[in-house]
C-alpha cells in the first residue's frame, strides 16, 4: 500500500523568517508611498523638480509655496486619506462577512453616502464639508445597517449580501441621477464630485475629514485580532475570549466612519476596497494583524498613483481619479479572478 498523500512542509519558511519578511515586505511598501506621496506633489499641469519640490514644503518665501501649500499638498493628504480608508473598510468587511466581493462600492455603502449627500446639497442647502460629512456618514451608517440586515444579519452569506448590496447600490445611484437630472444647479454641483474627484481638495476638506478616519482606522486595526478569531465560527471566537456582536458593532463603526468621509471628501471612488485586500492578501495570507497595514499602505499608493496618472494624461486638463480607478481596476480585478488568486477571506 502507497504512502498517504501528506503535504511536504519541511520547506515551509519558519514564522520567525515569515514574519521578517512580512515587515521587510512592509517597510518596502512605506519606501514605495513615500515616492508616490512625492510624485503627486510634483506632477501636475506643471511639474516641479524635486529641489523646488523642497522648497516649496519649506520655505514661505518660495515662489512655488504657494502650488505646494495651496493646492498639491492638501490633495496628497486627502489621498492619502481616502486610500488608506478604503483599503482597511474593504479588508475588515471582507473579513466580517466572508465574502471576497466585499467592498464599500459594490456593497452600496459609497452609494448610501452619496445619496445623502446629495440630499443635504440639494434639498437642504448645504454646501460645506463640514456639513457634507455628517450626511455621509449617516448614509454609509443606514446603508450598511440594512445590507447587513437584509443580507440575513449573523447567518448572511456571500451571495445574498452581495445581491442585497448590489439591489441598494443601483437604487441609490438612480436616486442620486434623478437629482441631479431634475436640478440643474445640483448637477453642476456634483457633477464631478460623484465620479469621484480630488481635485477640489483643500486644507479645510483634510481637517474636516482627518478625525473621522483616523478614528475609524483605530477600530479597525484594534479588531484584527478578534477578527481573526471570529473567522473560525462564533463559538470558537467565543472559546478564545471575543465577543462576536461587539466585534461585529466596532467594524460597522469603523466602515461607517472610513467610507462615510472618504466619500463626502471625494466622492465615490470603486475598486480600491476590492482590489488591494486580495493583492495584499497573495502576499500576507489571511491574518489581519498583516494584512490591514498593507491595505493602509498600498491602498493610497493606488489611489495617488491613479490621480497622477489622470493628471498626465489629461494634460492640460485631467481625468478624475474615480475614473481611473475604475478603467484600472476592472482588468486587474480580471486578472486576478483568471490566475485564481481571488481567495477566501
Amino acid at each position: 500500500m502507497s504512502a498517504p498523500n501528506v503535504p511536504d512542509v519541511s520547506t515551509a519558511p519558519p514564522p520567525k523568517r515569515r514574519r521578517a519578511a512580512r515587515a521587510v515586505g512592509l517597510l518596502g511598501a512605506v519606501v514605495l508611498l513615500v515616492v508616490i506621496l512625492v510624485l503627486s506633489i510634483a506632477v501636475g499641469a506643471k511639474s516641479l523638480p524635486l529641489a523646488d519640490v523642497w522648497s516649496g514644503l519649506l520655505h514661505r518665501d518660495a515662489t512655488e509655496y504657494a502650488v505646494v501649500h495651496r493646492m498639491r499638498l492638501p490633495r496628497t493628504l486627502l489621498g492619502l486619506l481616502a486610500g488608506t480608508a478604503l483599503g482597511v473598510a474593504g479588508a475588515v468587511m471582507q473579513a466580517l462577512t466572508r465574502n471576497p466581493l466585499a467592498d464599500p462600492g459594490l456593497l452600496g455603502i459609497n452609494a448610501g453616502a452619496s445619496a445623502a449627500v446629495a440630499v443635504a446639497a440639494t434639498f437642504l442647502g448645504v454646501t460645506a464639508i463640514g456639513g457634507y460629512v455628517w450626511f455621509a456618514l449617516l448614509g454609509a451608517a443606514l446603508v450598511t445597517a440594512l445590507v447587513y440586515a437584509v443580507g440575513g444579519g449573523r447567518g448572511a452569506t456571500p451571495a445574498r449580501l452581495a445581491l442585497a448590496g448590489a439591489a441598494l447600490n443601483a437604487t441609490l445611484y438612480s436616486f442620486v441621477s434623478a437629482i441631479m437630472l431634475l436640478d440643474t444647479a445640483s448637477l453642476d454641483r456634483l457633477r464631478f464630485w460623484t465620479v469621484g474627484s480630488l481635485a477640489s481638495a483643500d486644507s479645510a476638506t483634510v481637517t474636516r475629514v482627518a478625525p473621522f478616519i483616523l478614528v475609524g482606522l483605530l477600530v479597525a486595526l484594534g479588531a484584527a485580532r478578534p477578527l481573526n478569531a471570529l473567522a473560525l465560527g462564533d463559538d470558537a471566537a467565543r472559546a478564545l475570549g471575543a465577543r462576536p456582536a461587539v466585534i461585529r458593532a466596532a467594524v460597522i463603526v469603523a466602515v461607517t466612519l472610513l467610507c462615510g468621509a472618504a466619500t463626502a471628501a471625494c466622492g465615490p471612488i470603486v475598486f480600491v476596497g476590492l482590489l488591494v485586500p486580495h493583492l495584499v492578501r497573495a502576499i500576507t495570507g489571511p491574518d489581519l494583524r498583516w494584512l490591514l497595514p498593507y491595505c493602509a499602505v498600498l491602498a493610497p499608493v493606488l489611489l495617488l498613483g491613479a490621480d497622477v496618472l489622470g493628471r498626465v494624461l489629461g494634460r492640460p486638463g485631467e481625468l478624475q481619479v474615480g475614473m481611473v480607478t475604475a478603467v484600472l481596476g476592472g482588468p486587474l480585478f480580471l486578472w486576478l479572478v483568471t490566475r485564481s488568486r481571488v481567495a477566501h477571506p
